[in-house]
């Protein structure tokens, strides 16, 4: 199995080689870009499986290169930025980033999430003789990896999907934003309750009849969320 190339793109060439030795001493292949534009060239020539990028960058700054990346690809992308406010955070999760770490960070959570990240980005296993999950319109596949509303395939990511059937699978149980966390994206999260209210967002686009009035992804505020049975 080869090993996965990650996309380091940073305006601070400091920064870019730190990541870049942090990551080619685990084993990991690198490519670098200095901003969005050298970025999205390296992106059409390689098969890049996962991209760390900053916000603040000349020429073409971060939250444009992840609207370009998800044009043409759901590779996770990991932000990097001095921006720590919730309302950044969420930004960037809406445009498609998979994660964000605030500047400055340890190289023990860098790649803690890089390697949640990737874990993240192929679905999960399921129980042995587990097939399909039924919860009303709703009938998910969990051999070919999909999900059929009325008989329509849902486009979702594997972070979308895995999060779904889990809410499906506890249907009637109202789960703590901790306890989702931790169960789709990994024992390394559990305060990101941003994450969650942006993919729950998108669950609902795609599964909710009317959106802002959802009668199948319920907030409990203050708790969790239920998937109402």
């Amino acid at each position: 199995m080869n090993a996965p190339l990650v996309l380091i793109v940073d305006d601070e060439k400091s920064l870019r080689d730190f990541v870049r030795r942090n990551l080619e001493v685990r084993g990991f292949n690198t490519l670098t870009a200095g901003n969005g534009l050298e970025a999205l060239a390296h992106f059409s020539s390689h098969n890049v499986d996962l991209v760390i990028l900053d916000v603040m960058m000349p020429r073409m700054d971060g939250l444009e290169t992840i609207k370009r990346i998800r044009q043409h690809s759901l590779a996770p992308v990991i932000v990097l930025s001095a921006m720590g406010e919730e309302a950044d955070k969420i930004q960037a999760l809406n445009l498609g980033a998979d994660d964000y770490l605030t500047k400055p960070f340890g190289v023990g959570e860098l790649l803690a999430r890089v390697q949640a990240v990737l874990r993240r980005s192929r679905y999960h296993d399921m129980p042995a003789g587990q097939e399909r999950v039924v919860r009303g319109a709703l009938e998910a596949d969990l051999v070919r990896h999909e999900v059929r509303l009325r008989e329509k395939v849902l486009e979702l990511t594997p972070t979308e999907f895995n999060l779904l059937i889990y809410l499906m699978e506890n249907a009637g149980k109202v789960l703590a934003h901790r306890t989702i966390l931790q169960h789709v994206w990994g024992p390394e999260y559990g305060s990101e309750s941003e994450y969650l209210r942006v993919y729950i967002g998108r669950l609902r686009q795609k599964i909710e009849s009317d959106p802002a009035n959802p009668s199948l992804l319920l907030t409990e505020r203050g708790l969790g969320y239920l998937f109402d049975a």
